[in-house]
């Protein structure tokens, strides 16, 4: 790849205007050298470190390097990188140039000797993770770069004297940025407008630095400040959430990829539904639509990648879906008698259907009749230097070989009206839009990447929230910074605000043929949902139910936060796999946060390191839940040179804390002990464990376990209690709604779905009552364990327990 590396000594003065001497509070690893330094909200006194309250300074440029609190956290900053501060923390850096053009790529100073993560686009759709410690170890097209920070020369010092600083390359202006790294550990941005006419000598509000002493709260933080800030996209935690989230669906692709057709469909919802576990979302997926391919054609040997050559030929659905419904019916039905049979006779809640941004992966016929309204036409993709750097992927390689037919942006927002008013009258009830990333490949004379996908992105969700009730989008193939700092709404009459696009694929396919890819699916999803979790529901997207990593992939889901559906073929399911994770009336146990890495493994690639397992933090409504994971020795990261899997031993052991469930103290409330009750699925063991203690888990390949972490609380002078859930569920606490104490001796849990309730009791109760009716309980005195039985059709249950 050939870039150009900007420099200008001729800035100097015009940076050292904004170089700030400003006492500074949140430390950062030196990179010449390691000093002792004061922790953000810290002081040192006599080798003693305390919480203090007073935070102040901002990161600055200071004798050509970029400073935080008196450390170097970049060094040798080159004299037209400009620093901009913006709180008491976070300043925005930027760059200079002597000539206007469309791309540059800027240096910003040394990274080295400290713990790196990065999220990178590995593929024009998708990202994954990268570790390192250097500025060499930092791919191309990084969107999100996080650095770890401990005080003194050790790597064993205590979570309190560690500090963390995050660096999110932005869109500023009509341009868009990205970090990589060089051979020389120089940490670069690039910034580019995907238009030769767009072009410009500056970007002064490229990447955006922050630091702080928690990572979570430092990312969420920051996401806060650029959402205020840019005020083009909202946070996860203001949108609508689509109610199809909270029930069990099915995704028709791995069942039929593009030969979906009405009865396959019925046969898989009727088996799903004698199984015990009844889809209630459905997404009909590719093959739906009216299409054309000339690349195509009857008769010949099926070309590899010639599908992305087809074209939308209209709005309307293809004839497969029409005249099918009833056995023998001749004249053509339409898609809604189709959709409006399966809800009636399935007891479906939800339909979606799934469309390309523009239409389908070739986009629109030009100069169909069911097209034209629309102006497309014909363009071919451009990728730019950052993608074609990395992996090549073969849809995108045949859309540049075959063209998209290109909607007019002037004409798009009347195309998707168009598009989902008739989905509407079908009965539809939301969309997965597909292929997004794609206009940052057909932005030239269009306006620039920036722009063009501003006004697509507008355009969509205008179109969803207007024509939809229940904020039905899932987007896909998106996860470029130019759709996510995009997700916008400007407010029509008829639509709420806060129906933005919530939920988006955080990862590559789901490939059931291939065994290497099954442990990279859950730790990329991971990873990524550090960042795209604060914007969106991660989707971690289909599996299979009757796989050899079925329950792999659905204890993932489990602890995920996420929407839970398979591509099961119609009869071929676990339904074991299946009853774990889906109640009897088809709702799922959702767990309230995006699923994320423990603190202690955001530096440790738990793919090809041989030695670190990878645990999964959530919580619950009462509860917290780890999910954790042996990654290692099935494949390898893509775009890796000389990838090499260390040796992996048979069995992988590691540590487990309550203390990797982040803000615990939105379950434990004022009553909590300090200790907590932690049940293992996979052995069924219940035991008692301080906060801060630990204890190993041991997992071989392709294994992993579900802890549930419950605090224990005093209810009484005699009973300490801590809810369990459903034992017969992976997320077993996301079955338990309220636990309170009615009266002296008298605690009442409210919860849902049927099988075996299990807590932690201190002392053996004297009878235990469900919906008022007294059942039959078991009390071991070795571990506390209390369970009663809930009737398998059970919807919602109150619980009473007597001491």
């Amino acid at each position: 790849m050939s870039v150009t590396h900007m420099q200008n000594t001729n800035m100097s003065i015009f940076s050292a205007s904004l170089r700030l001497n400003s006492q500074l509070s949140s430390p950062f690893l030196a990179q010449r050298q390691r000093q002792r330094f004061f922790s953000k909200g810290s002081l040192c006194f006599n080798n003693t470190w305390r919480h203090s309250m007073f935070v102040s300074g901002r990161p600055v440029l200071k004798d050509g390097n970029l400073n935080i609190n008196g450390n170097d956290a970049l060094t040798d900053v080159p004299a037209n990188v400009v620093v901009k501060p913006l709180t008491n923390t976070s300043a925005f850096i930027g760059a200079t140039s002597t000539e206007s053009l469309s791309r540059h790529v800027f240096k910003l100073g040394v990274v080295k000797d400290v713990k790196l993560l990065c999220l990178f686009r590995f593929k024009l759709w998708w990202m994954i993770p990268r570790f390192g410690n250097s500025g060499s170890d930092i791919p191309i097209e990084t969107q999100m770069l996080l650095l770890e920070a401990r005080e003194g020369p050790t790597s064993d010092a205590s979570a309190d004297s560690t500090s963390y600083i995050l660096f999110l390359p932005l869109l500023d202006g009509e341009f868009r940025s990205s970090l990589q790294g060089n051979s020389s550990n120089e940490l670069e941005f690039c910034v580019e407008s995907g238009d030769p006419a767009i072009v410009t000598s500056q970007s002064l509000q490229a990447v955006f630095v922050n630091f702080g002493d928690h990572p979570f709260d430092l990312v969420n933080g920051s996401m806060k400040i650029l959402e205020k800030h840019m005020g083009t996209f909202a946070l996860r935690e203001t949108k609508q959430m689509p109610g199809m989230l909270d029930w069990f669906g099915w995704c028709t692709w791995d069942a039929f990829y593009q030969e979906v057709n009405p009865q396959g469909i019925k046969e898989g919802l009727k088996s799903l539904s004698e199984g015990g576990t009844p889809a209630k979302f459905l997404i009909i997926d590719d093959g739906w639509q009216d299409t054309t391919n000339e690349f195509q054609k009857g008769g010949e040997p099926h070309v590899e990648g010639s599908q992305f050559g087809g074209r939308l030929a209209s709005i309307k659905e293809n004839n497969k879906f029409r005249g099918t419904a009833n056995e023998g019916q001749s004249e053509a039905i339409s898609l809604k008698d189709f959709v409006s049979d399966i809800k009636k006779n399935f007891g479906l809640k939800y339909v979606y259907v799934w469309h390309a941004l523009m239409g389908y992966w070739g986009g629109l016929v030009p100069d169909a009749a069911g097209t034209e309204k629309y102006s497309p036409t014909l363009r071919y993709p451009v990728q730019s230097p950052g993608n074609l750097a990395n992996m090549r992927d073969i849809s995108m390689d045949c859309m540049e070989k075959y063209g998209i037919g290109t909607i007019d942006p002037s004409k798009v927002s009347q195309f998707y009206d168009d598009l989902h008013k008739y989905l509407v009258s079908q009965d539809v009830d939301g969309v997965k839009v597909d292929v997004q990333n794609i206009l940052e490949t057909i932005s030239s004379g269009l306006g620039g990447r920036v722009s063009l996908t501003r006004q697509f992105q507008q355009a969509l969700e205008e179109s969803i929230a207007t024509n939809f009730q229940d904020n039905s989008i899932i987007c896909c193939m998106g996860q470029s910074t130019d759709t996510i700092y995009q997700m916008v709404l400007v407010c029509v009459p008829t639509c709420d605000c806060s129906k933005r696009s919530a939920i988006t694929r955080a990862s590559d396919d789901y490939y059931p043929k291939n065994p290497t890819t099954q442990t990279l699916h859950i730790a990329a999803v991971a990873f990524n949902s550090i960042f795209l979790g604060e914007v969106v529901v991660p989707d971690w997207d289909m599996f299979y139910s009757l796989h050899c990593a079925a329950e792999y992939h659905a204890v993932a889901r489990a602890v995920g936060g996420c929407g839970v559906y398979v591509s099961d073929k119609p009869g071929k399911h676990d339904f074991k796999v299946l009853k774990r994770l889906v109640l009897a009336d088809g709702s799922v146990l959702r767990a309230k946060y995006p699923g994320r890495p423990s603190r202690d493994c955001l530096f440790s690639d738990p793919v090809m390191d041989g030695k670190s397992l990878l645990k999964i933090w959530n919580l619950n409504k009462c509860t917290g839940v780890i999910g954790v994971f042996n990654c290692q020795g099935a494949g390898t990261w893509p775009c890796l040179e000389n990838a090499v899997q260390k040796d992996v031993s048979a069995e992988l052991s590691g540590q487990v804390s309550p203390l990797d469930i982040e803000y615990f103290e939105e379950v434990s409330g004022k009553q909590w002990t300090g200790d907590c009750a932690v049940f293992s699925f996979n052995s069924g063991s219940l035991f008692r464990l301080p906060k801060e203690e630990s204890f190993d888990v041991a997992l071989k390949l392709m294994q992993c376990d579900v802890l549930t972490v419950s605090p224990i609380k005093v209810y009484s002078e005699k009973i300490e209690f801590a809810p369990i859930g459903l034992m017969n569920m992976y997320n077993s606490g996301a079955a338990v709604e309220s636990v309170e104490l009615i009266s002296d001796g008298r605690i009442v849990i409210k919860g849902r779905g049927g099988g075996s309730l299990g807590a932690y009791s201190s002392a053996k109760p004297n009878c235990c009552l469900v919906n008022t009716k007294n059942e039959d309980f078991k009390f071991s005195g070795e571990d506390n364990l209390l369970t009663v039985t809930i009737p398998a059709e059970t919807t919602c249950w109150d619980v009473a327990i007597c001491y």
